[in-house]
């Protein structure tokens, strides 16, 4: 391990990150909320704590290993937590489990939340919530690789950390630090995009930048407790489906279609082609079990619902125009299945990855085929593409510990306390970075004691980083020279 090259890392990570409270602090300053000391004071604090551990390293200057970058991720990811959570416990006086919570929870892009009264709170806390989430959507780490180069900072292995999994061999450009940039790009273009169409559906200023940051980051976050329901607006919740669904899509697609100006390569991508089928019979199966339960009394209005629903579920957003909780008792299990699945692979969606579910279920088939063709040779394809045994392994590991760690924590939930509704539903909204969940948890975390509340914490970062980099890190193997 190079202890002193990642402090010194961890220490420019954390001098750039302090930037991050200015816009709070101009928010603060325009809706003169009286929140500025609680900026300044955050910014000097995080400043002056990644200054001391730069210059304390300064000479380190060698290139990370990929055991190392492993570290620095999650590391990172939990370190973003602690700084990130000093506005809620300098200014609304959470605990401090409370505040490092509510702030993984926005890097993570998970949604759940221990804040009640969102229409009461200053604007610059809300601002600062919702950009938490747009920061953490696509990954601090991309953003560091796009910056620290320049200042002769490595980047390569954090990248290969962070994208595990099929979507790492997707290169869009040569250099690391290029797709970065082409990432954020998109990213930005998507999040003007967003904002632009809620302020003209209706939506103050502020609510439309705050619910961009948070639509495209597919995070789920609110300015208002009733969520996008605050709104009751079809046109607004018909925008929210298109970036949710944008979200949900792997990036380096959105990529090729502005790089070839075709839009029909959207169709051409297997993946994506699955996610929208998936997306269009789910939303119509839903629709006509709610027309006739009675829920709703028209057919459109029930699509409505459920359409909005389906989109904020798979990708992960958990954004809510009603509680689904309370709607016949298939549907949740429906909605719980599809957050388990997904969005796409390089996407800004939690879940499994309706890649990987793909390629599962073309591996069981082909099992099915040997047990009838035995001496039969029959390759696994995405498309046109055949996929190695290798990937198919690494698939296959990670759907196992994805649903034994989902297990594991449910039980650690239940000996915590709660019933197994409620446990299951806070491993599927922290795991999944889902959101809301079912039984206790179905609307916030905040009655849950400490002890879920950790719990969930480990399950966000889990599914965040996807499975593979945090648990790695428990093998007794990664720290042998």
């Amino acid at each position: 391990m190079h202890w002193r090259a990642i402090i010194r890392l961890f220490g420019l990570l954390l001098m750039f990150y302090s930037l991050s409270f200015l816009p709070s602090l101009i928010v603060s300053w325009i809706y003169s909320d009286g929140q500025w000391i609680t900026f300044i004071g955050s910014s000097l604090i995080v400043f002056l704590l990644g200054l001391s551990l730069w210059l304390s390293n300064y000479h380190q200057r060698q290139e990370l290993s990929v055991r190392d970058g492993f570290l620095v991720v999650t590391l990172f990811w939990f370190i973003l937590g602690l700084v990130g959570a000093l506005p809620f416990y300098l200014s609304l006086h959470l605990g401090f489990t409370d505040a490092v919570f509510e702030s993984i929870s926005g890097f993570t892009t998970t949604g759940a939340t221990v804040i009640v009264g969102l229409d009461q709170l200053p604007q610059s806390i809300l601002y600062h919530r919702q950009q938490i989430q747009w920061l953490g959507g696509m990954g601090i780490i991309v953003l560091a690789v796009a910056i620290l180069p320049l200042l002769g900072v490595g980047g390569m292995q954090l990248y290969r950390a962070e994208t595990s999994g099929v979507a790492k061999n997707e290169k869009m450009t040569p250099r690391i630090a290029e797709t970065a940039r082409s990432l954020w790009l998109i990213y930005l273009l998507l999040t003007v995009c967003c904002a632009l169409a809620y302020w003209f559906a209706g939506m103050s200023f502020f609510d439309a930048v705050g619910h961009a940051f948070t639509t495209v980051a597919t995070g789920g976050f609110s300015t208002h407790d009733d969520s996008i329901g605050y709104f009751n607006s079809p046109l607004i919740e018909a925008i929210a489906i298109v970036f949710m669904l944008a979200g949900g899509v792997n990036f380096a697609v959105h990529f090729l279609v502005l790089r070839r100006k075709l839009i029909s390569s959207y169709a051409e991508d297997p993946e994506v082609r699955t996610f929208g089928l998936l997306f269009v019979f789910a939303s119509i199966f839903i629709a006509i079990s709610l027309y006739f339960a009675g829920v709703y009394s028209g057919g459109w209005e029930a699509l409505r619902y459920a359409a909005f629903q389906v989109a904020s579920i798979m990708t992960s957003t958990g954004f809510g125009t009603a509680v689904f909780a309370e709607w016949p008792l298939h549907i949740p299990l429906i909605l719980v299945i599809l957050s388990f699945i997904g969005g796409c692979a390089g996407s800004t969606a939690g879940g499994i990855k309706v890649m990987r579910i793909m390629l599962l279920a073309k591996l069981g088939l082909r099992q099915l085929e040997l047990l009838v063709h035995p001496r039969s040779v029959s390759v696994v394809k995405l498309g046109k593409r055949p996929i190695s045994e290798t990937v198919l392994f690494s698939i296959w590991g990670f759907y196992v510990l994805y649903i034994v760690t989902a297990l594991m924590l449910t039980v650690a939930m239940m000996a915590a306390g709660l019933d197994l509704i409620s446990a299951f539903g806070a491993v599927v909204a922290t795991i999944n970075l889902l959101g809301p969940g079912l039984g206790e948890v179905a609307s916030n975390f905040a009655t849950m004691d400490a002890t879920v509340k950790w719990l969930g914490i480990f399950a966000m970062l889990v599914g965040r980083l996807e499975v593979f980099t945090l648990l790695i890190l428990f093998l007794p193997a990664y720290w042998r020279n």
